[in-house]
């Protein structure tokens, strides 16, 4: 099993992974808040989290991945004042709460279908765990750090401090903090500014809450990671992923809850993703400079000069590492929707070469292959290129660096297909076994103008058809020396997005 070296935000070190339990992996995932649809931002951390967790299955580890869905207690402003912002759409657009839960997490789903990113193995509600989170909450009272205030429950941060060190994963300390505290409406119920809610008290015309020893109320937005990653990965587990936005103050109140409740910080290692920034802004929601992604890909936003198919926005996020900021333009993504053309078509000769077909892997299909620990190619190139781009994924998953050996490899095969290289079958069957394993498993990347089974049998049979009546055209135009046929046939084709290339080969064709 190889070596994989992974970045912990806690603490500030890149840092070779020793699993709790050898051979499993466990990790959870802060999934999206269902008050609205996904936008290029959440595409991140799924596409991100997704190759993370197939990288592990691949390399041999059994891995149960958790990722929530917030569907309670996420207030505006991430604050521990103002409206739910799932209850708020919901008043707003005359619905149940749960309607717009509903609504929004099947929406989500199938953008991330749409992206290929495999579902969890568990998905947990906020809302399904509220006898947890009160228990939790019990908990915290019984250690002394937290109070009760007016019918709400507060995380008392002064004392936690005191014995801990409020802090440990963001590297604030309590003075800074304090400085970067908005005062907000209903604060005084706090002892102290930075303290904040593990269960809060329901005003009579929330629509969301529960009876609690407390009264009706809703627990705290910080509370349900705490409570559904230690239900479903234990006291203690491998990995806590989720976007840098959230190191602090989510993840901070996570760590400060986990020791509270249970004696323990319950993570080993915090694996932060960086933000998509549109000119140098993070994208999000409440900034209201977000892109959906049903509007990525369908091209109807005023910042879109086209669509985007889902595999170029996963291309597209692959091209930068995760820790690195990576921003939004029109023309990063059609680069990035030109690099992935390079590598389907490249693909698509190999496995022509190799006299097979390109694996199909069902949507959420777990790989079955498991990472060879050394290669056994003849050429030297491409050994080092097939070692390369597994020491890129295992260092902190470095996918970029990884792209470019995927780059060198299909310079090989299209060198191989102009007639200026020969490989062995050797080397065509390790160049197979990459691009089975690597690019269309772990990456997670699909060649969409080949999707469609049948149907694109059929399209493809209705070209042959056509390049055979351009093939007659072009004999006789050689003749007669009359092409208006010739250029009829060419303009329709053009006019469909369809480009035919004459090579010594024989005739390509591909969809633009």
């Amino acid at each position: 099993m190889r070596d994989i070296y992974l970045s912990n935000t806690l603490s500030r070190n890149k840092e070779l992974f020793v699993p709790i339990n050898p051979g499993r992996m466990g990790i959870y995932v802060c999934g999206p808040t269902v008050y609205g649809d996904a936008h290029l931002g959440h595409a991140r951390p799924g596409v991100t989290y997704d190759v993370l967790v197939k990288l592990f299955r691949h390399l041999g580890y059994k891995v149960r991945y958790v990722r929530n869905i917030t569907d309670v207690g996420h207030l505006e402003h991430d604050a521990d004042e103002g409206e739910d912002k799932i209850a708020k759409k919901a008043r707003l657009d005359q619905l149940e709460p749960m309607e717009v839960v509903q609504n929004y997490t099947l929406r989500y789903h199938e953008a991330m279908r749409q992206l290929n990113v495999a579902p969890p193995s568990i998905e947990p509600r906020a809302s399904g765990h509220i006898v947890e989170q009160i228990e939790a909450v019990k908990k915290i009272l019984s250690t002394g750090y937290a109070y009760e205030s007016n019918g709400s429950i507060y995380f008392d941060v002064r004392k936690y401090n005191e014995d801990h060190h409020y802090g440990i994963l963001s590297g604030r300390n309590l003075d800074d903090t304090l400085e970067g505290t908005r005062a907000l409406d209903g604060q005084s119920d706090k002892r102290a500014p930075f303290d904040f809610a593990i269960w809060k008290k329901a005003e009579p015309q929330h629509i969301m809450k529960w009876p609690s020893p407390w009264g009706e109320g809703f627990p705290g937005w910080h509370l349900e990671c705490s409570v559904m990653g230690e239900k479903y990965l234990g006291h203690e587990f491998d990995i806590h992923g989720g976007g840098m936005d959230l190191m602090f103050p989510h993840h901070e109140c996570e760590i400060a809850q986990n020791v509270a409740s249970r004696g323990t910080q319950g993570v080993h290692y915090w694996v932060h993703n960086n933000m998509i920034t549109i000119n140098g802004q993070k994208m999000g929601k409440s900034l209201g400079n977000f892109i959906t992604l049903p509007q990525l890909f369908a091209g109807e936003h005023d910042k879109l000069e086209q669509p985007y198919s889902p595999m170029t926005v996963r291309f597209f996020i692959l091209q930068a590492h995760y820790r690195g900021t990576l921003d939004f333009s029109n023309e990063a993504l059609q680069a990035a929707g030109k690099a992935l053309k390079r590598v389907m078509a490249a693909a698509k000769d190999l496995y022509a070469m190799a006299g097979r077909k390109a694996p199909v892997y069902a949507y959420g299909e777990q790989l079955s292959a498991v990472a060879p620990d050394e290669c056994i190619a003849d050429n030297a190139e491409i050994k080092a290129i097939f070692n390369g781009v597994y020491e890129a994924l295992c260092d902190d998953l470095n996918t970029p660096i990884a792209l470019s050996h995927i780059f060198d490899a299909v310079r090989i095969i299209n060198t191989v297909k102009d007639g200026k290289l020969k490989l062995s079958e050797n080397d065509l069957a390790v160049l197979c076994q990459l691009f089975d394993d690597v690019v269309f498993g772990v990456l997670g990347l699909k060649d969409e103008d080949n999707e469609g089974g049948k149907a694109m049998e059929t399209i493809d049979g209705l070209m042959q058809m056509v390049l055979q009546n351009r093939a007659e055209a072009r004999a006789e135009a050689k003749v007669t020396k009359d092409w208006s046929k010739c250029d009829q046939i060419r303009d329709a084709l053009k006019a469909l997005g369809i480009q035919v290339k004459d090579g010594k080969d024989g005739v390509t064709w591909t969809l633009e």
